[in-house]
């Protein structure tokens, strides 16, 4: 059975939302799930998401159909996402 993928994609339109760039995607598999990054404060788009395919192979297509791509005349930057490192301290404040 195949790993869901998470491919990062960058350079957003404000404009887009999560059901347009999942309606996009989805020409190249099946879409587990969007996810556009807001900023905490206003609730505004950051520019970029994360978008989860079912499978390596149908996020490797993504990466190759739609990177340099103009959607909502943004030009996107997509590639498979990392995994952010944890530290010790992440989620933590700590004073001295």
């Amino acid at each position: 059975m195949a790993t869901a993928t998470k491919v990062y994609v960058g350079n957003l339109s404000w404009n887009t939302s999560e059901d347009s760039l999942t309606r996009t995607f989805e020409s190249c598999g099946e879409v587990k799930e969007t996810k556009i990054i807001t900023d905490r404060e206003t609730g505004r788009s950051r520019g970029f998401a994360f978008v989860t395919m079912a499978s390596p192979e149908q996020a490797q297509k993504v990466i190759d159909t739609f990177d340099g791509k103009d959607l909502d005349g943004r030009s996107l930057k997509i590639n498979e996402a990392q995994e952010k490192p944890r530290t010790e301290s992440s989620g933590k404040n700590y004073r001295r």
